[in-house]
């Protein structure tokens, strides 16, 4: 059986339909019992003899065997080669899939629909779905593409390829190294949600001592229940309620008026910006850039949801969180890490790997925190899926 070549779409008649469209979930069904195939499709098909060669209508080629229509391919269709390694893969654990094509089965599941013309879009794919990078429908296992909501949507990488962090919400990466290894990756829009009912008193004096706060006379339950800080101890010392805070810290408990550093008249900054808050900001951004003010938008928007961010520099992270403390003698594992990038943040695929293996390798989730010029955040969970 052969496959006929026009405009990046491979049409197969005869009992094609049937055979592999029916009892297989390949391709688009067409006239009668003709189907359309992607080139993904019909390279999968010939590599294991169900179809016999691609006639091609689009050049003068004449008849292709899989090796001639797979170089062929990967030159017209762009990064051809990565989709049909992923979609191959895909077939052999037991999934049906489609790729991303306007009409295909499934396709117009995502994002309320696809714009691009059908059988024009000779990469196979890639941006055919509302502008997003997704490359691969896949159902759940065991239903044919178009029945019902897709267990994966598929979005295909290589290694050294950049991925815009904002685009990348609650797809699944397939990502695809040197070696033609496949590592698959989900992403998710995550949810804080704390039980840390502690709210510091006010009234809450410190000093400013490079960078960090020391509270020298630290209020009940500020480091034990709160988990604010660390305490200052010693063996054997004379002062026992003493807090070193970071700046980060100190700097989300001046904005809201809870401390007060000493020597400074909280009377001479505003209501939106005590005196307190802008010294220590102004700490926070000498000794750490730009960074901080992102750092501090995440810290205090985790500490409204009544979620505890400690400090996540052991990680690699600059943040672990805490759902709920209730208090530190009987702390819980913190469930996630958290990294804090601009909203305009590019991943390298291998940076992206190195963060999720580590964060998996200490029993937590990775969570980055997409901060924009307005203080804005979105969330964006990564972690490493087998299909």
């Amino acid at each position: 059986m052969d496959g006929h070549l026009r405009n990046g779409v491979v049409a197969v008649g005869g009992n094609a339909r049937q055979q592999f469209h029916d009892a297989r979930g390949y391709g688009r069904p067409a006239d009668g019992n003709e189907i359309h195939l992607a080139r993904v499709e019909a390279a999968h098909l010939l590599l294991r003899g169900d179809l016999t060669a691609v006639v091609d209508h689009d050049g003068s080629a004449g008849r292709l065997s899989f090796e001639e229509f797979f170089v062929a391919s990967a030159a017209a269709a762009d990064r051809f080669a990565l989709r049909f390694l992923v979609y191959a893969d895909l077939r052999d654990r037991g999934f049906y899939l489609t790729p991303a094509r306007a009409g295909w089965p499934g396709v117009d599941t995502v994002d309320g629909g696809v714009d691009a013309a059908d059988g024009v879009d000779t990469a196979d794919g890639v941006d055919a779905v509302d502008g997003d990078l997704i490359d691969l429908i896949v159902p759940p296992r065991g239903t044919k593409p178009g029945d019902g909501e897709p267990a994966y949507r598929i979005a295909v990488v290589g290694e050294r390829e950049s991925l815009p962090a904002d685009e990348l919400a609650n797809l699944t990466l397939a990502v695809v190294d040197e070696e033609s290894e496949i590592s698959y990756l989900e992403t998710t829009t995550p949810e804080f949600d704390g039980g840390t009912t502690y709210s510091p008193p006010a009234g809450i004096t410190g000093s400013l001592i490079g960078d960090r706060v020391i509270v020298w006379d630290a209020p009940d339950g500020f480091y034990d229940h709160g988990f604010y800080g660390q305490p200052l101890e010693v063996r054997e010392a004379i002062i026992d309620s003493a807090v070193q805070l970071s700046l980060v810290e100190a700097a989300a408990l001046a904005a809201d008026g809870t401390l007060v550093l000493d020597g400074v008249d909280d009377t001479d900054g505003s209501a939106d910006a005590p005196a307190s808050y802008t010294v220590i900001r102004e700490q926070g951004r000498r000794v750490e850039g730009e960074r901080f003010d992102r750092r501090l938008a995440v810290y205090r928007r985790l500490r409204q949801q009544d979620v505890v961010p400690k400090t996540g520099y052991k990680f690699g992270a600059d943040f672990r969180t805490y759902n709920t403390v209730e208090s530190v003698d009987d702390l819980p594992h913190s469930e996630r890490l958290v990294r804090v990038v601009g909203a305009d943040h590019a991943f390298d695929p291998r940076e992206l790997s190195l963060d999720v293996r580590l964060a998996g390798g200490v029993r937590k989730r990775m969570v980055f925190a997409l901060t924009g010029a307005n203080g804005e955040i979105d969330w964006l969970a990564v972690s490493r899926l087998t299909p």
